[in-house]
């Protein structure tokens, strides 16, 4: 018969059976409950038409996080200069880059590097750490002065080849340079602020055989004479992922271009846009947009290194040529600006327009409408329109087919770059917030300032030399007291199937001809003129155009008259013809805010329509040199596209 104890033991055993069947019983019905209430998000996830191609990005994105984490732990750090040198071992006699019926291999181009590190360190003395200013167009001997700057350890800052005077000596400074190397064609524009760069001990190297002019050293014969042989990687062991690498240039609300200080880390995060945009070894990138933006520089040539493939390279954009171009040096990828699109498709129609053997386009700024026929006229291309500022720590790339659209909002994306679009009052031009003094987040389909959260994974490195302007770019306290984000300027909205839509920039810049404007410089430089009291500068849109051209409200100086001579002769000497106001409104005072700021809001909606503004309007003549008085006929001219801008 069984003890007390054994009854005790058998009881307790009967208890916890039929505990861990009634456990058991629970969770099942859990796990029902909570699967019927996923089921409709996994069936819309399923579903989704753009699944699969999130899957793809996604996986791409983790294989190329995953590669630059080992490139950061390798000591020492694996820049995207090793990864050249690893090419050049890999295919030396690959061409690297076609130029105007001339080729390059890889093995030459390194060659040539060798040689322009081996000149500037024994004639300008140059060493790991030391930034040097490129003051050049597009040209090969662009990539491989900047391959030999890295082969010393030095960073690169790439000067604008269209800015002068004040600008000119506003960008080299800023970024700390020692040392200029400029072109040729470029020695008039250095001449002119050579007394100033010589009063601060700087050292100016032309990329010509003879330059009679004191206080500018000839360079190229130094190159020629110089050794090709490899140098020590000792000369820049000390890089690390942190290290500057290029100083690339941004206007913004200073009035003067702010230089974005790009990390070694940096460069390589770039570099992957045309792996993420399905790029191959094998394919052929041609670039035809300046190399000292972030497009051409960034994105082509660093892209092209990593990816190891060849790069056709022109001095500039032109429509007629483009498919030419294409055509002879079987180009499979191409880039763009929204003005490019538009560009390619005002050229006069051919039979032969689909004979080409291009499938991918990578830009930004591109209209809905363009891309359209963009793709109905020229075939089947896969346009990765993106998003992305040259210093900010948030971008987006459209990896879909969905036209009119940035990128998407996907899971992995948002976690590892938190950011969030916030509202915003355009009036005031600032955040809106609530009680607590917190920002409020943008509603879906609601327009919203994007906002990036400045991480360790994420940082927001800022501007050299200018730390207000850095600090202006800081937002604090957005979704929680003591948070920090990175405020990018621009307008943004998110669909309801998750798309990221670009809607317009805020602040006082604006775009033109694929290029940044900074209102207040523009506003400087009219108040130079003799006539001029004040100026509120703005962009305004104009029919079939990309972006906002530039248009001035001015105030005259009392008893004087508007002098459009002088006015034009002013911003043809100070300003890139970008930037300089197409159109002149002439008012007796300037509507302000409460702050004492001048308001746009109005200005910009009037635009120049003679038969909307009242005020006196002029427009600028390249022609004649002068603003002249703008007419209903003149206008009519511009709508129709008889007069180009």
């Amino acid at each position: 018969p069984p003890t007390a104890l054994g009854l005790l033991v058998m009881r307790g055993r009967d208890f916890g059976l039929n505990f861990a069947t009634h456990f058991y019983k629970m969770y099942i019905w859990f796990t029902i409950i909570a699967g019927l209430a996923v089921l409709p998000f996994l069936l819309k996830t399923l579903f989704d038409p753009y699944f699969g191609q999130d899957c793809s990005y996604i996986f791409r994105a983790i294989k190329l996080g995953i590669r630059l984490q080992k490139y950061k732990k390798k000591n020492p750090f694996y820049s995207i200069l090793d990864c050249f040198l690893d090419t050049v071992k890999k295919q030396p006699n690959k061409t690297f880059m076609h130029f105007e019926g001339t080729s390059h291999s890889y093995i030459e181009v390194d060659k040539q590097s060798n040689k322009v590190a081996r000149a500037l360190k024994t004639h300008a003395n140059l060493k790991e750490g030391d930034t040097v200013a490129l003051f050049m167009g597009n040209e090969p001997s662009y990539a491989w002065i900047w391959l030999g700057l890295a082969k010393l350890g030095c960073a690169t800052a790439l000067l604008n080849f269209n800015i002068r005077s004040k600008s000119l000596l506003h960008c080299f400074s800023c970024c700390g340079a020692k040392v200029i190397i400029a072109a040729a064609e470029l020695k008039e524009a250095v001449e002119e602020v050579l007394p100033t760069l010589k009063q601060q001990g700087i050292s100016v190297y032309l990329l010509s055989e003879e330059c009679s002019v004191e206080g500018i050293n000839p360079l190229s014969e130094h190159i020629t004479q110089a050794s090709d042989t490899p140098l020590s990687a000792d000369l820049r062991a000390n890089i690390t992922s942190k290290s500057p690498a290029l100083y690339i240039y941004t206007s913004g609300t200073t009035g003067l271009p702010k230089a974005a200080l790009v990390t070694q880390e940096r460069v390589w995060t770039a570099s992957f846009i045309q792996a993420v945009s399905g790029v191959t070894s094998e394919d052929v990138f041609y670039i035809n947009l300046p190399l000292y933006h972030s497009a051409g520089f960034l994105i082509g040539l660093a892209g092209a290194i990593e990816r190891g493939i060849t790069v056709v390279l022109r001095r500039k954009f032109s429509a007629s040529q483009f498919w030419e171009d294409c055509r002879k040096h079987h180009v499979t990828v191409m880039q763009y600006i929204g003005e490019t699109m538009r560009y390619l498709c005002n050229t006069p129609m051919k039979d032969n327009e689909k004979d080409h053997k291009v499938r991918i386009a990578i830009g930004n700024g591109v209209r809905s409408d363009i891309w359209r026929e963009f793709l109905n006229r020229f075939g089947d291309v896969a346009v990765r329109e993106l998003y992305a500022a040259t210093e900010g720590n948030i971008g987006f790339i459209n990896y879909t087919s969905k036209i009119g659209v940035v990128g998407r909002v996907n899971f992995l994306h948002r976690r590892l770059f938190p950011y969030t679009l916030i509202k915003f009052d355009i009036e005031k031009e600032e955040p809106v917030r609530n009680s607590k003094g917190l920002c409020i987040q943008a509603m879906k389909g609601e327009a919203g300032l994007l906002v990036g959260k400045i991480t360790k994974r994420s940082p927001f490195v800022g501007y050299a030399g200018n730390d207000q302007q850095t600090e202006k770019k800081r937002l604090r306290d957005v979704l929680q007291k003591g948070d920090l984000y990175f405020n990018t300027g621009d307008l943004l909205r998110i669909d309801e199937q998750n798309f990221v839509q670009f809607q317009d920039r805020v602040g006082d810049t604006f775009r033109w001809k694929g290029e940044n404007v900074a209102t207040t410089e523009v506003a400087d430089i009219l108040t130079m003129v003799d006539c001029i009291e004040e100026a509120n500068v703005y962009g305004v849109k104009v029919e079939g155009h990309e972006g906002r051209i530039g248009m001035a409200a001015v105030k005259v100086e009392e008893g004087k008259e508007f002098d459009g001579a002088s006015t034009f002769s002013q911003v043809a000497s100070y300003l890139p013809a970008y930037a300089r106001p197409r159109f002149i409104r002439i008012q007796t005072s300037f509507e302000m805010t409460g702050t004492f700021k001048m308001k746009k809001v109005t200005l910009v909606e009037e635009g120049f329509n003679p038969a909307v503004v009242q005020d006196p309007l002029f427009f600028l003549d390249p022609a004649k040199k002068t603003y002249v008085p703008l007419t209903e006929e003149i206008y009519s001219s511009i709508n129709t596209r008889e007069i180009k801008l």
